[in-house]
């Protein structure tokens, strides 16, 4: 039987060494993510929010404490098992898209599904360049793509080994107002046929008030923003009525 959680965190911290002496970038941190959730990651730069992301992911090492994710015991594991675990479960999506420039926009979404070893990588990255709208735009290179379409292949990267989670850091940060919509719909249009849970950082509150939780890094702490009523007409806006203190 899966898991129910598909993060689990228990008194996680990050601190790293400067001339100073320690600097805690993250104060003990325990929560936890349903499998098939949408979570934002919201608070001032410099907070910790890519910080936490990237532990996470397995991209970096906590000073402390415990994660799991999707069961697997993530600080336990060597660089070379939690890479292992990231080409599995998990896709990324960055604010600076991260495509590589000398290969075509199929090119780019077919390699994680190369790398994973599966035989049909240009069938399937032909099934997502359509999905995200971008068909016509195969054979062609990132600099020869809009931001927004940058980001589409991104996207179809991302959910191409159909992740089990998937995180995005800023994923409209470079991004104009009508991409962004454009991205933002995309992404959990994705998420929902792909039943893949969702953790993404960012500054914009229209793409967080999507997600079903959010929660508010603020000087290393993590707290839950609890969000009550309908949108208000108009506005747009939802009331917090309460931020409870997370781990």
């Amino acid at each position: 039987m899966a898991p129910v959680n598909m993060i689990k965190t228990s008194a996680i911290t990050k601190t790293v060494t400067t001339s100073q002496g320690e600097l805690a970038i993250l104060k003990p941190i325990s929560f936890e993510v349903k499998a098939g959730e949408s979570i934002a990651i919201v608070g001032a730069s410099g907070s910790g929010k890519s910080t936490l992301l990237s532990l996470l992911a397995g991209l970096d090492e906590v000073s402390s404490g415990d994660i799991y994710l999707d069961g697997q015991a993530l600080h336990e594991m060597n660089e070379e098992q939690r890479a292992q675990l990231r080409g599995e479960k998990v896709g990324f999506i960055f604010q600076s898209f991260m495509l590589v420039q000398s290969l075509t926009a199929i090119e780019n979404i077919m390699l994680p599904a190369e790398i994973a070893g599966l035989d049909n990588a240009k069938q399937l990255g032909q099934e997502i360049l359509d999905k995200v709208g971008l068909g016509h735009r195969g054979d062609h290179y990132p600099n020869q793509l809009s931001g927004g379409e940058q980001q589409r292949v991104a996207i179809a990267r991302a959910f191409i080994t159909k992740p089990k989670i998937l995180f995005a850091d800023e994923p409209t940060g470079n991004l104009d107002a009508a991409n962004s919509d454009k991205i933002e719909q995309l992404l959990f249009d994705l998420n929902r046929d792909s039943h893949t849970t969702l953790v993404l950082v960012t500054h914009d509150n229209e793409l967080a008030k999507h997600c079903q939780r959010q929660l508010l890094m603020n000087a290393g702490e993590l707290s839950e923003v609890t969000l009550s009523g309908d949108d208000d007409a108009g506005s747009g806006q939802k009331s917090v009525i309460s931020q409870s203190q997370v781990g």
